[in-house]
């Protein structure tokens, strides 16, 4: 609960009918002789945002509070600032992760107190994960105020921590867009990630600086001659060996050149478990990830004796299990970075690619897109060629189904061109929010949900947002009413579960009506049990604008 909402009469001392540089008074009613005004200095906010749209941040996903009005004023002066409200702090932090990943440059968030953090704090690690560049604005009571150890002091700094790449706490009005510019270079600066802000409320009323320009943004760094020494001397040894791509390597153009250095070398290609995008589809380089479950991940990994990283991290277990190893590969297999999310993966790959000899695009094998299923059961398999068959040029794929789409890749290989993003960083609730930043970011292009249910009800209210911005997002809800990783996991890690355990894993009771509750936040929606009704009504939500969820209900 907000003390002052934004659209409370009392929150702000701007009135919508006088100008902001103009003071409201008696005058202006007529009881006294009208007089010129003097022009207002622009506040810290003001300073602030106009910092923010002059280095490239056009959108502010928000969910502001009290100590955050002069920043939402701000917001409604400053001309190339959309402002776009979330129901739920992390929606607004999650949405800024869709949009920094598919427009390549940072949204911002604007969150209420360490509190608001708080509830943004899961899609934030999951920004962090996916390397997203995002300025993450969270507003704080005036320096002067923190002494008295009002109701919502925190340690916004100790909260924030963990989740940035870089904090700061403004200390004056003067300085606010000084951080602000620190802010955007913190955030892009390679790999990408979370520059937190935190804007005390008199840094932002107190008269401000005006625009700040930009620090340079620092160039990455290459890969050592090391490495790439190491690479090739891999790749000439006729042992097997494993190029894991993460980060831009994974990208179309990384794939591309890594695919050269396979064809030429016997090497194979394999991407990470969770990858913030890969460009994929007809026309494009195909490729696997590696297995989320343990046992089936060190399956593939079992026949290499090199592994080399290119945008990758060590490919590890999601979780301990007792009696398996925390490390995928082999003991005896030789895994090592050729270059690191930090460094220019592309370049790396380039060199490589030159040093083996690689200078021919690897053909791109025969692909076919799968056909339009129309009999059988509405299940895993039927669902993937459903996909793979309709996935419309362009279009984005948000892809939270957690169980049911493990294995969508090979069905999905020869659809249109289409890009996929995944959930990065394990903590659930980020696919709604996702979709809705990435069809901010690209209004253009179709985006489709691929949504867990169980997920799905942490972040719901990201469906308001997206009726509110008529955003063209299709959801599709795998209803199978429980949290069915979890009822796996009872058994990998040997819980034993009885009846009691079971019943804090199924959301059957009662059971969740999704078409209701996305009529409630004005998203159309309607209920799918046969695959003859998913197939009908996926391709009619393809083929209209604005968000539409389909609930397909699963055994």
């Amino acid at each position: 609960m907000r003390l002052a909402p934004p659209h409370a009469p009392d929150a702000l001392t701007v009135h919508p009918e006088i100008p902001y540089h103009q003071t409201a008074n008696p005058n202006r009613a007529g009881q006294m002789p009208a007089r010129e005004e003097t022009p207002m200095a622009m506040n810290g906010a003001e300073s602030l945002v106009r910092t923010l749209v002059a280095g490239g941040v056009e959108v502010c996903f928000t969910n502001p509070g009290t100590s955050e009005m002069h920043f939402v004023a701000a917001l409604d002066r400053v001309e190339g600032m959309r402002a776009v409200l979330c129901l739920f702090e992390g929606g607004a932090t999650g949405a800024a992760d869709g949009y920094a990943r598919m427009a390549d440059k940072p949204a911002s968030t604007l969150l209420h107190l360490g509190p608001g953090l708080g509830n943004g704090i899961a899609n934030l690690h999951n920004a962090r994960r996916a390397r997203s560049p995002l300025v993450n604005i969270v507003g704080e009571h005036a320096t002067y105020h923190r002494a008295f150890d009002a109701p919502l002091t925190s340690d916004i700094e100790g909260l924030a921590g963990p989740v940035s790449a870089w904090v700061r706490t403004g200390m004056s009005a003067k300085a606010v867009a000084a951080d602000g510019a620190d802010a955007i270079v913190a955030a892009r600066t390679a790999p990408g990630g979370v520059a937190t802000l935190i804007l005390p409320a008199d840094t932002a009323w107190e008269e401000g600086s005006g625009i700040a320009p930009l620090p340079a943004l620092p160039e990455r760094p290459r890969a050592s001659d090391e490495a790439i020494a190491h690479a090739v001397a891999a790749l000439r040894s006729s042992e097997p060996v494993l190029l894991h791509l993460g980060d831009r390597a994974v990208r179309d153009e990384g794939r591309r050149i890594a695919a050269r250095i396979a064809e030429k070398t016997g090497a194979k290609l394999l991407a990470m478990t969770s990858n913030a995008r890969i460009d994929r589809g007809a026309g494009t380089v195909p490729i696997e990830r590696l297995p989320y479950p343990v046992d089936p991940a060190r399956e593939v990994l079992a026949p290499y004796k090199h592994v080399i990283l290119v945008g990758a991290t060590l490919p590890v277990a999601f979780f301990a299990y007792p009696g398996k190893p925390s490390a995928l590969a082999p003991p005896t297999c030789d895994v090592f970075a050729l270059a690191t999310p930090e460094q220019d993966q592309i370049d790396a790959l380039e060199r490589l690619a030159e040093a083996v000899g690689a200078t021919a695009d690897a053909p791109l094998p025969p692909l076919s897109r799968p056909d339009l299923p129309t009999a059988g059961s509405l299940d895993q398999d039927s669902i993937a060629r459903v996909l793979g068959a309709l996935i419309p040029e362009g279009a984005i794929v948000c892809d939270e189904s957690v169980t049911t789409g493990r294995n969508f890749f090979p069905a999905t290989h020869a659809a249109a061109p289409h890009t996929w993003l995944q959930l990065t960083g394990g903590s659930i609730g980020l696919g709604i929010p996702m979709a809705t930043g990435a069809a901010v970011a690209c209004p253009d292009r179709k985006v489709i949900s691929l949504q867990a249910d169980g997920s799905a009800l942490y972040t719901a209210q990201a469906l308001w947002t997206q009726a509110r911005e008529r955003l063209d997002v299709v959801t599709l809800i795998w209803a199978n009413r429980s949290y069915a990783i979890l009822r796996h996991e009872l058994t990998n890690v040997g819980a034993n579960p009885g009846r009691k355990a079971i019943d804090m894993l199924t959301l059957d009771d009662p059971p969740i009506d999704w078409v209701s509750l996305s009529k409630g936040y004005g998203v159309e929606a309607r209920r799918v049990e046969t695959l003859a009704q998913f197939v009908d009504t996926m391709t009619g939500a393809l083929a209209r604008r604005g968000p539409f969820l389909i609930e397909v209900a699963l055994g």
